[in-house]
């Protein structure tokens, strides 16, 4: 059964970076994107970024574009959001997901980790 693990969060301050990692006991045949999503206090679950397992090609919603890239490590299995730029706004639970399809990642079908806290903050 597939297993995310989710890591690196923390508290940084405003303009700083953070790398956070998402390891994943294997990249099945059957889940073709590995993706981010993060939930702040009060609000929904919403999109970050997603790169599909086999070839690498990647998506992004448009408030991270250019500053969260995500990329991936086959040999770790291991995908990851290097996050640049933070703003206070970027404070939430990050959480990596699973998905047999890129088109429907982050809805029911998703395997889900634990979450990763990241605050930035003065």
């Amino acid at each position: 059964q597939l297993q995310l693990v989710e890591s690196g969060g923390g508290l940084v301050q405003p303009g700083g970076s953070l790398t956070l990692s998402c390891a994943v006991s294997e990249f099945p045949l059957d889940y073709e994107a590995i993706g981010w999503f993060r939930q702040a206090p009060g609000n929904e679950r919403e999109g970050v970024a997603c790169i599909r397992t086999t070839d690498g090609r990647t998506w992004y919603e448009d408030p991270v574009k250019g500053r969260f890239p995500i990329s991936r490590d086959v040999a770790k299995n291991t995908v990851y959001l290097q996050m640049n730029q933070l703003d206070p706004e970027d404070t939430a639970v990050y959480y990596c997901a699973a998905d047999p399809s890129v088109a429907t990642i982050g809805g029911p079908s998703s395997s889900w980790g634990q979450g990763t806290q990241v605050t930035v903050s003065s």
